[in-house]
């Protein structure tokens, strides 16, 4: 997965690169996906939604996602990340709502989103006070373009959201099916029968997903050692560490960084 371009700044994040399978999660962050080639699945709550070229999504805070791909060749897109402190106007819908239906296709994106959108990738480095402006421009037509529920209604089962919560607070410790089932006072059984039926893996093939994700992040953005990561990231050794990561990625992780250090210095949105 090389990553194509990202800029960072307080409260911002933005990404364009290839589209690749990411497991079921949720973060704080205000998570928005425009795609510029090819297609992606977008996965909400236990929903799945597809997304041509030119179509706009977004994921409010604290709501399961996940992301499949299945086009051939080409299929990338821009990811945004917004802390919702930049959302002064629209914190508590944010936190307590969500879209029925999370895209707007193309032909219906207004063009003030799309231009919000590159404005945030390319102009990241621009005063908070420009980027908090883009910001609200995106989320007014949110607001008056998209259905919006109670957050309630998205997702299902509390206990789907308190697995992933548990684990995306955990997953640097030495947990496992059974502790988690006590710490949650569910049956083990029932944890398990989720997993396969709303993950589509077991628990330690999500519980391994979640920690590469955290290595991915760390390989791209930090200088820190891969052995300081792989210790960081709640891998049982340095062995297994390595045979995960080679299984998802078809590198080493030293490969995957000197790869994407490569990309990064190369490329840039158009």
């Amino acid at each position: 997965m090389p990553l194509t371009y990202e800029k960072r700044n307080e409260g911002v994040s933005a990404e364009w690169k290839k589209s690749v399978h990411v497991p079921p999660h949720l973060h704080e962050a205000i998570e928005i996906i425009y795609v510029t080639d090819g297609t992606v699945e977008l996965g909400v709550g236990q929903e799945l939604f597809h997304m041509e070229q030119g179509d706009f999504a977004i994921v409010f805070p604290n709501v399961i996602h996940h992301y499949q791909v299945f086009g051939q060749g080409e299929n990338k897109a821009i990811y945004l990340f917004l802390d919702p402190s930049l959302t002064t106007n629209f914190y508590e819908e944010l936190q307590n709502s969500s879209p029925s239906y999370p895209i707007i296709e193309k032909a219906e994106v207004h063009e003030d989103i799309v231009n919000s959108v590159k404005a945030l990738v390319n102009n990241i480095d621009c005063s908070p006070m420009i980027i908090r402006a883009y910001v609200h421009v995106i989320l007014a037509h949110v607001f008056s373009d998209m259905d919006i529920v109670d957050k309630e209604a998205i997702g299902g089962d509390d206990i789907i959201y308190c697995a992933v919560e548990y684990i995306a607070k955990n997953f640097k410790e030495n947990i496992h099916l059974e502790k988690m089932a006590y710490d949650l006072a569910v049956s083990k059984y029932v944890l398990s029968r989720m997993f396969a039926k709303t993950f589509h893996c077991n628990f330690n093939k999500y519980l391994n997903g979640i920690r590469l994700n955290y290595v991915i992040s760390a390989l791209e953005n930090t200088n820190d050692s891969i052995t300081n990561i792989c210790l960081d990231s709640g891998f049982e050794s340095q062995r297994t560490f390595n045979r995960v990561f080679k299984e998802r990625y078809k590198m080493t992780p030293r490969e995957y960084r000197n790869k994407m250090h490569g990309n990064k210095s190369k490329e840039r949105v158009g």
